[in-house]
């Protein structure tokens, strides 16, 4: 999670803190500059009060965290709205406004996820896919039809993934996962209880997991080997749909299978326009 989305969730804030936090938040593109002095003053607090924030916010003190909200504020200054990504239209919005929203909300999306993408995390996982005899893949409701959107690129390179939870089959599929497999989890909240328990004995077994997330926090993202995370822009529950975290998804997967179709460019390519000459001779279009 963002920090600027835990400064917004006040979570388990003091008043004082929830008065820092909101000074923050109201004058983002002050930080890069601002003490830890100035700041207490300025929100009418003290000195402790910033850094007991900080700390609980996850970071050792108030420069590290000046550091990471600096670099979000500027990552995020291509922003071309302020489309909510939990209720992108309102009541009312005319069609064309909506469609406007819509677009917005998708290439914020993308952009953001792509910011905070690390190259060579990236890099890694594409590695443990490329070499994984068999992708088992987890998901649940929305994210399970990005698995399969997954599943089906790898068959025009003649691989197979497992949509792994399909008939509600995911314990077996976990025991089942040895050492040449990998498993890949979409969890937007990284709080599934099964899919903790999958992890939890993955991990005991030292199999290659990777997970895909908005909150590196959690539970699930402890227990994987890897973690990729996109931006965490949804509530749970009070939401129209879940457009901003399942484009987020579509689009590492995407990003993924690309490396990996990359890899063997050459030969998927030939191989791709070998079938697409037996398909035009002998199948009607």
């Amino acid at each position: 999670m963002s920090v600027i989305d835990k400064l917004k969730q006040e979570s388990n804030f003091t008043e004082t803190e929830q008065r820092i936090a909101e000074y923050i938040l109201d004058n983002q593109l002050d930080m890069a500059k601002i003490t830890v002095q100035d700041l207490a003053k300025r929100a009418y607090s003290s000195h402790s009060a910033v850094i007991r924030l900080t700390k609980k916010l996850g970071f050792s003190g108030f420069k590290d965290f000046r550091v990471v909200l600096v670099k979000e504020v500027q990552d995020n200054q291509h922003v071309i709205s302020n489309v909510n990504a939990n209720f992108p239209f309102t009541a009312t919005d005319s069609a064309f406004e909506i469609a406007k929203n819509m677009a917005d909300l998708s290439i914020e999306s993308i952009q953001k996820t792509a910011d905070k993408l690390d190259k060579h995390n990236l890099e890694k996982v594409a590695k443990i896919l490329i070499k994984s005899k068999r992708i088992f893949l987890f998901g649940t409701g929305d994210s399970q039809i990005r698995a399969r959107s997954f599943q089906n690129k790898f068959n025009k390179i003649d691989r197979y993934p497992i949509v792994a939870g399909e008939y509600g089959e995911g314990s077996w599929h976990s025991l089942n996962l040895d050492k040449n497999d990998s498993g890949v989890f979409i969890s937007y909240s990284g709080r599934s209880h099964e899919f903790v328990q999958y992890l939890n004995y993955l991990k005991h077994e030292n199999r290659d997991t990777i997970l895909i997330t908005g909150d590196t926090d959690s539970e699930m993202a402890k227990l994987s080997k890897y973690v990729i995370e996109v931006p965490q822009t949804e509530y749970n529950f009070v939401k129209v749909g879940t457009f901003a975290s399942q484009l987020s998804f579509e689009y590492v997967l995407d990003t993924l299978f690309a490396i990996i179709y990359e890899s063997e460019y050459t030969k998927n390519l030939v191989d791709i326009m070998k079938k697409e000459k037996i398909t035009n001779k002998n199948f009607d279009n």
